[in-house]
């Protein structure tokens, strides 16, 4: 019995462990959950997180379903040539490495030494632990105001 009664407590310890590190939603390398990059249309639905929300013949936007997005923007961009190509980071979210909106320049820098800032003015960075995809970050006033990850492969927008 004292044996059973070990293994139930560490059950409910692990237990909620998970539960409280479901309340601190990841952008991790491969994706947001089961929503993987890479991932085709039918996959991405199979998953019950997305849902429809622009149609498109080479890209199509969807929304995380636990995080839907204004009217005139897109939480995840599947392509029909590269699958799930882009998932942008809602509110709360983080990267393993702890940057999330509202994050500071700094903490973005020291997270990421090697970031770069691109073209368009983001702050960009391959992924730690995927080099198929990158991080870009949109920085404001010293502050990260949005962010996702995507593939580097993409082709729903530029």
């Amino acid at each position: 019995m004292i044996g059973a009664s070990l293994l139930a407590g560490s059950l409910l310890v692990s237990g909620a462990t998970m539960a409280v590190a479901q309340t601190k939603p990841t952008l991790g390398s491969n994706g947001y959950g089961a929503v993987k990059l890479g991932m085709t249309l039918k996959q991405a639905k199979a998953t019950g997180a997305v849902v429809k929300k622009m149609p498109g013949d080479g890209c199509s936007g969807w929304d995380l379903k636990k995080f839907p997005t204004p009217k005139d923007s897109v939480g995840v961009y599947i392509s029909a040539r590269v699958g799930l190509a882009a998932i942008f980071a809602a509110k709360g979210m983080k990267t393993p490495e702890g940057i999330g909106i509202g994050s500071t320049a700094k903490q973005l820098k020291a997270a990421y030494p090697h970031i770069k800032k691109d073209f368009h003015g983001f702050y960009v960075i391959t992924v730690p632990g995927n080099k198929k995809a990158y991080y870009s970050f949109g920085v404001t006033h010293g502050k990260v105001t949005e962010y996702g990850i995507a593939l580097h492969k993409q082709d729903c927008f530029n």
